[in-house]
């Protein structure tokens, strides 16, 4: 019986037709059209094929050699055929994937198209800065186009989901994933998440050059325990509603994200991949999230280590009754689901709620009008490394660059300056493309010698020490050299004879990413005594640093004069860091997350809690460390320029209680063009449910010429004054908040209102 699939093939021809005589393209159909026809498949689908479009593998096998005849490839490719299988992921390539898509739809029943998903975290093969680092640009529009590029780069080779963006809120730099997501501060969070969803989906999900996006993890992945990777996670219900759920529902509401990705943490006792509570009622439920949720790789079988499965079968039960819809290689649904419903253990309903889901964003993305759409060969060649692609990295590595310290004017540099460079990552072309970086072409980032030999720079290298011993291969552990200082002589002897000092460290790309926890934030390997050794005989340093996440560096800001955080910047890295140093780019990024003094402190953030003993105080009871400062070395927010702005005239007007307007004036009281961000936060000092001592509620980033004065103004509403409780319940109490406009979390105007 192939009725779907004969309707769709007379559909396709005739639409062929349509568009070469009216020179148009697909537009997307409307929802209420989508629901029927989804109604209409599932109807005519057995158990065994709802089940099948239920179940995820990741790529087996060779598409353009002879298919496996044997193992457990066989049954994969046996599963395609049978229709027992609704997604692929890490098949990618024009000509691979029309391959693999042929196996479902020409040899299937009822010829029901994958969806093919990939992970484009920043960037696909032209890459972008690490999410975090283009967190710190503060630059909505930037961030969302570079969304767009990698989309445009991912469905050109054939993909048309990618398991992005990473929302989780993270305060704990130990963390490896950090590099992956906006930072510590929910709202800049939501804006961020929006911003790269809509960039993914774009404003037609039909047309070729979209893909669904992915909001993960849901939820609490980002608060493991020690900051290390896969840990548990225990939080109260408050931070989940203020702080973790947030970015997820704005992804939602302001979005449409089409699908989520539940997280490897247990809440509450249950993992995420079986809560109930998480992904029924309050994301199906609650927030009537239309799309539908995966799996995180294995998560359900996972379930099993974790004590709350007792088996794959088990594990299976829980995870279709708890709401998941997707299962990515646990195998769990495929081998157990279609038992577990005819023993009457499993209602039928749920898997067919879960199968209208993905029904639904298969329609959504045109697949049934053309399963081989993303499929083109001629435009992969044409969107890959595409020079707009490029020259938009570009502008984005410059803008997620962090002036940290400036000293006395040390940059920007002169190109007649007698210039040592040193360090590893300067020479290094593959680091700073970072992690989760799975399309990237190796060793094809510019890297800052290369930067500088555009610059025609006067300048000589030494590597001083390696960094990396190793591997570096995705899925191995780095060995970092702590040993070989043999190359210090060279290096103490190049910087002897310089006027100044560029020092290149930090972290190796694979230093950050998935299961990348780190105990100790400094710098890896023998990096922070090359440094050190230098610093006695030219003390005339600047500090280039490459990482993936906040690092303690209290050593360096008490001795260098100037310190560039420059993350790692994707494919443009090189021309971005030179730009900066020689002032062709006035450095405008500001932190998204705190920078601790001493790991000691993480997690630390801008938004803590006053204590009942917020001190400081004459004697020791209050809180604080005997040995270190509680103070953040850099906080949230912070960034310097090579120009100077000056806030003035802070105005506060209460409209009506439920709309106060806040302005301030800002002027650039130095000599160069730069950009701000204007930032406001916000403290409702008594409420029913204790409030954070500041809380980010507003942000804008401007341009201003020298002498040139902006006027802000930001317009607060319930939106931001108000609160959840612990039950959910979104509270907009009246009372005196305090609000504070400037340059970063510490630094700014305060005043006070009233709300009625």
């Amino acid at each position: 019986m192939r009725i779907f699939k004969r309707d769709r093939q007379v559909y396709m021809a005739l639409m062929a037709i349509f568009l070469v005589l009216n020179g148009c393209s697909v537009k997307s159909v409307p929802t209420d059209a989508i629901d029927k026809q989804v109604e209409d498949l599932l109807a005519q689908m057995t158990l065994e094929e709802k089940v099948g479009q239920m179940n995820q593998y990741n790529g087996f096998y060779d598409v353009t050699g002879p298919a496996p005849s044997e193992g457990d490839a066989k049954a994969k490719y046996e599963h395609i055929k049978n229709g027992w299988v609704g997604s692929m992921l890490n098949v990618r390539g024009a000509k691979e994937v029309r391959r693999m898509q042929s196996l479902a739809v020409d040899s299937s029943r009822l010829g029901i198209p994958m969806i093919f998903g990939f992970d484009v975290i920043h960037g696909h093969k032209t890459m972008f800065p690490i999410p975090l680092a283009e967190a710190a640009s503060w630059d909505l529009k930037a961030i969302e186009q570079s969304a767009r590029i990698g989309a445009i780069e991912a469905s050109a080779e054939g993909l048309n989901w990618t398991f992005a963006p990473m929302v989780d809120v993270s305060r704990d730099a130990r963390w490896g994933r950090v590099m992956e997501g906006a930072g510590e501060d929910t709202y800049l969070g939501s804006k961020i998440g929006v911003a790269r969803v809509k960039g993914f989906q774009g404003d037609d999900l039909s047309a070729n050059n979209t893909i669904a996006a992915c909001a993960k993890h849901f939820a609490g992945y980002g608060f493991a325990e020690a900051g290390m990777d896969y840990n548990t996670v225990d939080m109260g219900t408050v931070t989940y509603y203020n702080v973790i759920f947030p970015p997820f529902k704005a992804a939602i509401d302001e979005a449409d994200v089409k699908t989520f990705m539940n997280s490897f943490n247990i809440v509450n006792g249950v993992p995420s991949t079986a809560n109930k509570y998480l992904q029924r009622d309050i994301l199906k439920g609650e927030w009537g999230f239309k799309g539908f949720v995966i799996s995180d790789w294995s998560s359900g079988r996972e379930m099993i280590e974790h004590g709350y499965a007792s088996s794959l079968e088990h594990a299976a039960e829980l995870t279709v009754k708890a709401g998941s819809d997707m299962d990515m290689e646990s195998y769990a649904y495929v081998k157990h689901l279609v038992d577990l419903v005819k023993a009457g253990r499993v209602d039928e309903s749920m898997v067919d709620d879960a199968v209208r889901r993905i029904l639904r964003v298969k329609f959504e993305l045109g697949l049934f009008d053309d399963p081989y759409k993303y499929c083109n060969e001629k435009r992969e060649k044409e969107m890959i490394y595409h020079p707009e692609h490029i020259a938009a990295a570009l502008d984005m590595a410059k803008k997620s660059i962090v002036l940290l310290k400036n000293e006395e004017a040390t940059l920007p540099l002169k190109k007649s300056h007698k210039i040592a460079v040193i360090g590893d990552l300067a020479d290094d072309k593959d680091s700073p493309l970072g992690n989760w970086r799975m399309a990237a072409d190796d060793n094809t980032a510019v890297s800052v010698l290369e930067g500088l030999d555009a610059y025609g720079v006067n300048y000589t290298y030494t590597e001083g020490a390696k960094l990396v011993t190793g591997p570096t291969a995705f899925s191995q552990e780095l060995t970092v050299n702590t040993t070989d200082r043999s190359g210090f002589k060279h290096a103490l002897k190049a910087a002897r004879e310089a006027e100044v000092v560029v020092m290149v460290l930090g972290e190796h790309g694979l230093h950050s990413g998935e299961a990348r926890s780190r105990a100790k934030l400094g710098l890896p390997g023998v990096q922070q005594e090359l440094l050190e050794a230098v610093y006695k005989v030219n003390t005339n340093i600047v500090l280039v640093l490459m990482n993936g996440r906040p690092l303690t560096i209290t050593w360096a800001d008490e001795h260098v004069p100037a310190i560039v955080e420059a993350w790692q910047l994707g494919s443009q890295t090189g021309h971005a860091v030179a730009q900066v140093l020689f002032g062709d780019y006035n450095p405008s990024g500001k932190l998204p997350m705190t920078f601790p003094r001493h790991v000691g402190q993480v997690p630390i953030y801008y938004n803590q809690f006053r204590t009942g003993r917020p001190g400081p105080r004459n004697e020791v009871f209050w809180p604080h460390y005997m040995d270190e400062s509680e103070k953040p070395l850099y906080p949230f927010g912070y960034g310097l320029s090579y120009t100077q702005f000056q806030y003035t005239d802070l105005e506060v007007a209460v409209k009506s209680k439920h709309q106060v307007e806040v302005a301030v004036k800002v002027t650039n009281i130095g000599d160069r063009a730069g950009e701000e961000v204007v930032q406001l936060y916000l403290h409702d000092k008594v409420a029913s449910v204790v409030r954070p001592v500041k809380e980010l509620k507003g942000f804008e980033k401007i341009k201003l010429e020298p002498e040139q004065t902006i006027k802000v103004v930001f317009k607060l509403t319930e939106k931001e004054m108000g609160f959840y409780n612990g039950m959910g319940d979104y509270l907009m109490e009246p009372g005196e908040f305090e609000v504070m406009v400037g340059c970063n979390s510490e630094e700014g105007l305060r005043d006070v209102f009233v709300i009625e």
